[in-house]
């Protein structure tokens, strides 16, 4: 990802980008938060966009900061929540070395690690370390690898969608493959990395955090297809979140 698509994409955040707040149906992020909550901690929210998160931090923690790379996504959240007393903004690009960012108790990062670059990924990743004090704690929740290929599996053999066939191109089989092997997605004609859970262990470690607990966030099938098939219940898609300590 870069700043030029996110401040591209801020003002029709809410149409273009998949909510996970809102389909969290077992409130799983939620109520991880509340085991960290204290009004004499910290906490920071990377990747913010438009501040969806940043109602429910504020009332768990006596300051929030609010970083994303979009300052038109600062822009919007300030204006929507301008009763947070208690929210630094401040515009950051964590896939670059040294950026300023506070050190903090606890640390929130929905689905913002996507970039298809994997040198950005693993300058994310330590930063993500440096944004957290000694034996602070964060929730990091990304895509699933084994759920993209588990949809990807349901649509070329039951065609839920029989007008939405996107998988392989026959003009760039090859770049496809090398996408996939990579864990990448194209989306809207950009990469997305996709994560597999053991995969996300090793980045978690390598950048000095600690994981301790996964989980699978739930979504219907809806998210999928346009028209889900009737006897399409369990498994459904997921992304992962994890639970990390720094060490």
């Amino acid at each position: 990802m870069n700043r030029h698509y996110w401040e591209k994409i801020a003002p029709d955040y809410n149409e273009e980008i998949f909510d996970v707040l809102a389909n969290d149906k077992k409130k799983i992020i939620q109520k991880t938060i509340r085991r960290f909550a204290s009004k004499n901690k910290s906490s920071i929210d990377i990747g913010c966009a438009i501040g969806k998160w940043l109602p429910i931090l504020s009332s768990a923690f006596k300051k929030v900061y609010a970083i994303d790379i979009s300052q038109k996504n600062l822009d919007i959240a300030c204006q929507t929540f301008p009763g947070l007393q208690n929210i630094v903004y401040k515009r950051v690009d964590m896939s670059v070395a040294n950026p300023v960012i506070p050190g903090c108790d606890f640390a929130l990062c929905i689905n913002a690690i996507l970039t298809g670059t994997e040198q950005k990924r693993k300058i994310f990743f330590e930063n993500l370390s440096k944004s957290l004090k000694r034996n602070g704690h964060i929730i990091l929740v990304v895509p699933s690898l084994e759920s993209a290929m588990l949809t990807s599996i349901i649509r070329q053999k039951w065609d839920p969608d029989k007008d939405a066939k996107k998988i392989i191109s026959k003009k760039r089989p090859v770049a496809q493959l090398k996408h996939l092997l990579e864990g990448n997605t194209t989306i809207d004609e950009v990469l997305h990395k996709h994560y597999l859970k053991e995969e996300l262990e090793i980045l978690l470690t390598n950048a000095g955090l600690m994981a301790q607990e996964f989980q699978k966030i739930e979504y219907d099938w809806s998210t999928e297809f346009l028209k889900p098939l009737k006897w399409l219940k369990e498994p459904k898609p997921w992304d992962w979140m994890a639970l990390a300590k720094k060490k």
